[in-house]
C-alpha cells in the first residue's frame, strides 16, 4: 500500500510543478522589484525550484522506509 500511496504523491507533486511553471502563476512574479539586490522572478524560479527538488527528495526518502 505505500507504493501505491508514494506514486499518487509523486503524480501530485508533478502536476503542482506543471501549475507553479506555468504562466498565469508565473506572471504573479514578473515585477520590477528586487529582493536583497536580485530581480524577483529568476529569485522565485530559483526558490520554486529548489523547493521542488527537496520535496521530492523528502518524497522518496520517506517512501523508501
Amino acid at each position: 500500500m505505500k507504493g501505491k500511496l508514494g506514486r499518487q504523491r509523486s503524480v501530485a507533486l508533478f502536476a503542482a510543478a506543471l501549475l507553479v511553471f506555468n504562466f498565469p502563476l508565473l506572471a504573479l512574479w514578473d515585477s520590477p522589484l528586487r529582493v536583497a539586490g536580485l530581480p524577483l522572478f529568476p529569485l522565485a524560479l530559483f526558490v520554486l525550484w529548489a523547493l521542488l527538488i527537496g520535496l521530492l527528495a523528502w518524497l522518496s526518502e520517506r517512501s523508501a522506509d
